[in-house]
């Protein structure tokens, strides 16, 4: 089966792992998809990500954060941007849309990236 967002499938998995208060999540490993998580736990809202080897891609193991009443630290996930519906706005535009109620995270494949 072919998935069309695998970005996507991942924050749905964290989100729900979240949600049901589990201790890790699995995630099906990518590059982006390693990238994402570096960032959520550089930003806090992860405890560690560990870098699993399997037969196949691997693995990303997420450890999911909670706060001391034991609420989950992600209190929701959205994505702004699908395959269905791209959405080009400025750095500054959407910086100023997502104020201080979320954090903006760019993921970048380093062949893209210019500088």
């Amino acid at each position: 089966m072919s998935m069309t967002d695998p970005v996507a499938d991942m924050l749905t998995r964290i989100r729900n792992a979240s949600k049901a208060k589990h201790e890790k999540v699995d995630i099906p490993s990518s590059t982006l998809k390693a990238e994402v998580a570096r960032i959520l736990k550089e930003e806090g809202y992860i405890k560690n990500v560990k870098m699993v080897a399997d037969a196949k891609q691997g693995i990303i193991r997420v450890f999911l954060k909670y706060s001391s009443a034991n609420e989950g630290v992600i209190t929701g996930i959205d994505r702004v941007s699908t395959p269905g519906r791209r959405m080009y706005v400025g750095l500054v535009t959407y910086s100023l849309k997502v104020g201080v109620t979320g954090q903006l995270i760019k993921a970048f494949w380093r062949t893209r990236c210019r500088e």
